[in-house]
């Protein structure tokens, strides 16, 4: 797989991780609960891509995460065209979903340029994940409704660390990427794309959260199956729309 991601230290991701799971805290804090100097975690926070792109310092001279660590994550709201619980997502008609996915697509900075069919491609997607969940409600408890969904999210403030997802699903323990095409073959290139951010989204949800990569076809049907990511050894799942319920069981285990 072909990722170029930003190599980040074993301090670095410390000072991160700390910062993306508290409420705001002090570089003199951050150094006591670390164990590092203060003028080593002043270096960090101040010329550090991971933490100039991700947190910010606040007017009390706390530091944030753009995107918490912890359920619910605050911050995607800020990072996607829509977000919210799965919940919200179904009781949400389609005419007012759509309305608020442009209109948080404009707030992020995501082209609406419908030349290629963008609005259909997110009505597309929309009715698959609609299927999704009733799918689900047929094989498990109703606790998916508190998962959180993300449409559209786009994370690219000064082109040093890029993030986007056409739909992620946070699920207890897993986080899946979904990369929507309105196709019905697979494309190499394309489960290299839906591979790509897989780095940055473990960076930005922690250890707690496994990510799960996937290509979902749109214009394919009855189809469900792991394919390589490049010249690699790795794969990842790849699923029609009728059949996207299977990547979620292939790891969560609705029909063990």
């Amino acid at each position: 797989m072909s990722v170029r991601l930003l190599s980040f230290s074993a301090e670095e991701r410390a000072v991160y991780s700390l910062i993306s799971v508290s409420d705001g805290l002090m570089a003199k804090e951050i150094a006591s609960k670390l164990s590092l100097s203060r003028k080593e975690v002043n270096r960090l926070l101040f010329s550090s891509p991971l933490m100039r792109e991700l947190c910010y310092e606040d007017d009390a001279f706390r530091w944030h995460a753009l995107i918490r660590q912890s359920p619910v994550h605050e911050g995607l709201y800020e990072v996607s065209g829509w977000y919210g619980t799965v919940r919200e997502f179904l009781e949400t008609p389609e005419e007012e979903w759509l309305s608020a996915l442009q209109d948080g697509c404009r707030r992020i900075g995501r082209s609406l340029n419908d030349r290629r069919g963008l609005i259909h491609s997110f009505l597309d997607c929309r009715n698959v994940m609609l299927s999704l969940f009733q799918d689900l409600s047929s094989m498990t408890e109703p606790s998916f409704l508190d998962w959180e969904i993300a449409f559209e999210l786009r994370l690219n403030r000064a082109r040093m660390i890029r993030l986007y997802a056409d739909v992620l699903v946070i699920a207890p323990g897993h986080v899946f990427s979904l990369e929507f095409k309105m196709k019905n073959a697979v494309d190499p290139e394309e489960v290299l794309q839906s591979a790509k951010y897989c780095p940055y989204l473990e960076l930005i949800f922690g250890p707690s959260y496994e990510i799960i990569p996937a290509l979902v076809l749109t214009a394919a049907s009855d189809f469900f199956d792991f394919v390589p990511i490049g010249k690699t050894d790795m794969v990842l799942p790849a699923a029609s729309g009728d059949m996207l319920f299977n990547v979620l069981n292939e790891y969560l285990g609705f029909l063990a």
